[in-house]
């Protein structure tokens, strides 16, 4: 995935239908009608490394706002409204005018996720339409007209979930895996090598109630450091209703390359995760001269207390 600040491009394939089906059955709760597509699942192949037509990178900010799950307010978006028969539902329509704003922003994020480059998805509320455009492709099956199988639910799932930022600011990131249909998200010995740290596994599903979970892949930050991925790298509680799992690898499978996870099991299940990279500048430290976003002024060299860089408080 790319963003306005990242200097890569890519190129995904595929051109628009045209519009509805948003909602169609990607946004899995209850509503009568269908039943998600169950699917076998599959171990992507790996590609070979530097073959691929473009590094795929995302911006987890995307925008200056970020995509947050506290400004998201995913612990109190109402997932129930959501339908399977679209944007002309009424169901949809509730759900949407409960905040619109948030569930624009929302779906700006799931779409981007879940649809190819090329293809977007309009929705009129009556007084306003919304746009929002794909990117990434990681639901063919949906994107296309149909049912949502239960592999697209948790890709999309776990897109969304590596698309937080507790801060709200744009920082790039890598994002490696594969689509429903186990075709990877393409990337170049480059990528890997401007994004070096393997940063994190996300994965869950939360059109089921699963739940959205994450491990690291990182040492746990020290004190005087901090991140605007925190979301990862921090553990803990810091991002709820994300559930941190501790060691990536603890429930997780990586390809033969180790380059990326092919599945992560919780609770007797097994999911398609997203793995992510990240670059060694995006974990700051007190101290470092800079006072950066994720740091406060103080009176030591914590990061929340961090004297050295912002200063005493006044």
């Amino acid at each position: 995935m790319k963003s306005t600040s990242s200097a890569h491009t890519h190129h995904t394939r595929l051109t628009a239908p045209t519009l509805p089906l948003l909602i169609g059955a990607l946004l899995l709760t209850s509503t009568g009608g269908c039943e998600p597509v169950e699917e076998p699942a599959q171990t992507p192949q790996p590609m070979e490394l530097g073959t691929s037509i473009q590094g795929l990178e995302n911006d987890n900010g995307l925008t200056s706002n970020g995509l947050t799950f506290n400004g998201l307010a995913f612990n109190g978006l109402a997932f129930n409204g959501l339908a399977f028969n679209g944007l002309a539902s009424s169901a949809f329509a509730s759900w949407f005018q409960q905040n619109a704003m948030t569930t624009s922003l929302f779906m700006k994020y799931l779409v981007r996720c879940a649809l190819p480059a090329g293809q977007s998805r309009t929705y009129w509320d009556g007084s306003s339409s919304y746009t929002w455009a794909g990117s990434l492709g990681l639901a063919p099956n949906w994107a296309g007209g149909s049912p949502a199988t239960v592999a697209e639910q948790q890709v999309v799932t776990a897109c969304l979930a590596a698309l937080t930022n507790k801060f709200g600011r744009t920082v790039g990131i890598s994002v490696l895996g594969a689509n429903a249909q186990g075709q990877l998200i393409p990337y170049t010995n480059a990528e890997l090598s401007d994004y070096p740290l393997r940063e994190a596994c996300f994965f869950g599903n939360i059109f089921n109630d699963d739940g959205l979970f994450v491990g690291n892949d990182q040492a746990p930050l020290t004190p005087s450091q901090s991140s605007l991925r925190a979301c990862a790298l921090e553990g803990g509680d810091e991002c709820p209703p994300l559930v941190h799992i501790g060691s990536c690898q603890a429930s997780c499978t990586l390809d033969p390359t180790g380059t990326y996870y092919t599945q992560c099991t919780r609770n007797g299940k097994t999911y398609r995760p997203i793995t992510t990279r990240l670059r060694a500048q995006e974990i700051y430290a007190c101290g470092d001269g800079i006072c950066q976003p994720t740091e406060s002024c103080g009176k030591s060299n914590r990061y929340d207390d961090c004297a050295l860089d912002c200063g005493p408080c006044r």
